[in-house]
């Protein structure tokens, strides 16, 4: 099975884990390679632009909502690291809520990391698209 895996920027570091333990599990599991580079520090002036609150531009100027599009149509399934942030437990942002959306829409199936949070105006939004929750556990994958 071919696993995209997708989170939000924050989750960087631990979206490249997810994909690294995916593939010891035996799965083909695969990320943007930019994120593996940025985890690497090898694209020192995205994080600064990223602290500076430069998102939309780095996100425009580098295709990502097309691109990560493109890479869920090559995948069977995504996996949504979902971790807490800004105190919010499984937090899934606005990007990410996207590329689920194309993921339900094109019949891929969902995972999430951790469960679903309940703290968002769109938690309906998520339910709906029935997402597996691993729980913190990949090997939940089957």
């Amino acid at each position: 099975m071919k696993i995209y895996v997708l989170g939000s920027n924050a989750f960087m570091k631990e979206m490249v884990e997810a994909k690294n333990e995916l593939c010891a599990l035996g799965y083909d599991g695969w990320i943007h390679p930019d994120y593996e580079a940025l985890v690497r520090g090898e694209m020192p002036d995205a994080l600064e632009r990223e602290a500076r609150g430069e998102h939309a531009a780095l996100k425009r100027e580098n295709n990502y909502l097309r691109v990560h599009y493109k890479h869920i149509l090559e995948s069977d399934a995504i996996l949504v690291v979902n971790l807490e942030k800004k105190g919010i437990k499984n937090y899934i942002g606005g990007n990410v809520l996207i590329e689920m959306g194309q993921a339900y829409v094109n019949g891929r199936t969902i995972f999430l990391s951790q469960g679903i949070p309940t703290d968002l105006p769109y938690t309906p939004e998520i339910e709906c698209m029935d997402p597996i929750c691993l729980n913190g556990d990949l090997r939940n994958i089957g």
